[in-house]
Parts: C-alpha cells; sequence; structure tokens
C-alpha cells in the first residue's frame, strides 16, 4: 500500500507517539461511537449521572448488562501491531481515548488513559477505589433476577439500552454507603488536568505522531494534534472516515486500523 510506505517514510528514524480512539477497538467486536453503522445515543453526562437517582439506576443496569461482553473482549491485531512498535523502541507510548483496556492487555507498557478506565470504580464520598469484576459480583448478588442475555447489543463504553431498571438496586460504596462512580470521564466533564499534562508530555518528548482510529472530535485529542503540528511534527492518522485533522496531516490514511498498522509495523520493522 503506497500510502502505509509514505507513513513509513514519515516516521523513519523518529520515536512515534500515538493516539487512538474507538476505532481500533471495532475490531475486538467494541463499537464506535461515530463510525458507519454505530449504534444511536444518547450518552449520559455527569450532571445526570451525580444528581439523579433514577439516572444511577439506568446507567448502573445498562453498565453491568454489557460489562461481561466487555470485559471479554480481547486485543485485536491493531493493538498487537502497536504493542509491537513500542517494544521495537520506535513508539514511546500510547495515548488513548478508549476505557476498555486494551493496548495493556495487547502488551503495551506505556498507556495514558485519557478518559479513564471502566476497570476501576470509586466512591464519590470517601475515595475507596473497588475493581469492577468485584463489583459486578456484587450487583449479581443484589440482583439475582437480573439475566445477561448471550446476543447484547453492546455501547462503545461497553454499556447496553436497558428495557427497565425498576427495581435495580444501584450497587454503594461498601466502606461508607456513599456514592459510587465508574473511574470514567462522562460527558461533561474534563480529563484530570495530570492525565493530560502526562499525554502531553508524551507527545512533547517525540518526534512524530500516529492517530489511529478517531475522528478527533473530542477536544482533548484534537489539542494534542495541535502540540504536534505547532513543533513541525510529521502527523499521520489512519481513520475510516474524515476527521478535525485531516489538513494537518503528512499522510492520511483512509482504512480501518487493524490492516494499516499491521503493515506500518512491519514497513517500520524492515526500514531498522
Amino acid at each position: 500500500m503506497q500510502l502505509v510506505g509514505q507513513a513509513a517514510d514519515a516516521f523513519a528514524g523518529r520515536r512515534v507517539a500515538v493516539l487512538t480512539g474507538a476505532g481500533v477497538s471495532t475490531d475486538s467486536g467494541i463499537p464506535d461511537y461515530r463510525g458507519e453503522g454505530a449504534p444511536a445515543r444518547t450518552p449520559m453526562t455527569a450532571q445526570q449521572f451525580l444528581g439523579s437517582e433514577a439516572a444511577r439506576r439506568r446507567y448502573w443496569i445498562g453498565s453491568h448488562l454489557g460489562w461481561r461482553a466487555f470485559a471479554s473482549a480481547n486485543p485485536n491485531p491493531g493493538h498487537t501491531a502497536l504493542a509491537d512498535l513500542e517494544h521495537a523502541g520506535i513508539a514511546t507510548g500510547v495515548v488513548t481515548q478508549n476505557v476498555d483496556g486494551l493496548h495493556l492487555r495487547a502488551g503495551s507498557r506505556r498507556v495514558v488513559e485519557l478518559h479513564g478506565t471502566m476497570r476501576r470504580v470509586f466512591c464519590t464520598h470517601c475515595g475507596q477505589v473497588f475493581d469492577r469484576r468485584d463489583l459486578a459480583r456484587r450487583v449479581e448478588a443484589d440482583n439475582p433476577w437480573l439475566d445477561v442475555p448471550d446476543d447484547v447489543l453492546l455501547g462503545p463504553d461497553g454499556d447496553v439500552l436497558p428495557d427497565t431498571a425498576d427495581g435495580f438496586r444501584v450497587p454503594d460504596c461498601s466502606v461508607c454507603g456513599g456514592m459510587l462512580k465508574p473511574d470514567v470521564v462522562f460527558f461533561g466533564e474534563f480529563v484530570p488536568v495530570e492525565r493530560f499534562r502526562e499525554a502531553e508530555q508524551l507527545v512533547r518528548t517525540s518526534e512524530a505522531l500516529l492517530v489511529a482510529g478517531s475522528s478527533l472530535v473530542v477536544n482533548s485529542g484534537i489539542r494534542l494534534v495541535e502540540r504536534a503540528r505547532r513543533r513541525r511534527l510529521p502527523v499521520v492518522i489512519v481513520n475510516r472516515g474524515e476527521t478535525r485533522a485531516d489538513r494537518h496531516a503528512t499522510v492520511k490514511i483512509d482504512a480501518g486500523t487493524s490492516p494499516v498498522l499491521t503493515a506500518l509495523t512491519e514497513a517500520l520493522d524492515a526500514a531498522r
């Protein structure tokens, strides 16, 4: 593929920071927010979650119904290719907008999870942190009637749209009884300052930027691209469809991430 060769040339001899979005995980069975065929969604905002008991009930039942399928998703060749780039000393690390943890499971060592992770839940009152697997067992014990269908239709964050939340017992903090919240950035929340600074540092210490599977609609992503653009770094974008930074890309590849990242990794390895 000619464009893959151009991308490899742009990265030759450079240390590359990677920014990923939901498009990297679609081949693992986790749908995209905005890609073709994406389910219609009305994401819950932080204000709704924190301010309404009924909203929290809807969220937790939907989140739990999707958890088992979401947690069983496996890394795909795109995740593996990026881990291989880091192990080869080419990639400096991955900044991801995803909350699925698949980069870590694929073997990437330096991963900045901009929007948090579904692996953890914390108490908004006392700060106690819980493993999501333990919480799932509590939810099932408290709601033994709850059935998780095998053909559940996942949302991008591992949730589903529940038919009803009537009678669902919302989990609370087992330490203080406070409100639990998943360790993710909801719509209407800002990425924690220290986490964004870590992402900026990764880009700052790199000599090129690879964007994979993100339309860059979310401001945190486009801000990192802007940091790279101001330093005149090569920027390669791999994404199906348009992104907000296409006009700034050194190379834009409109294709699926798994085959392109695999081919790009092979090309960069061969050039070493």
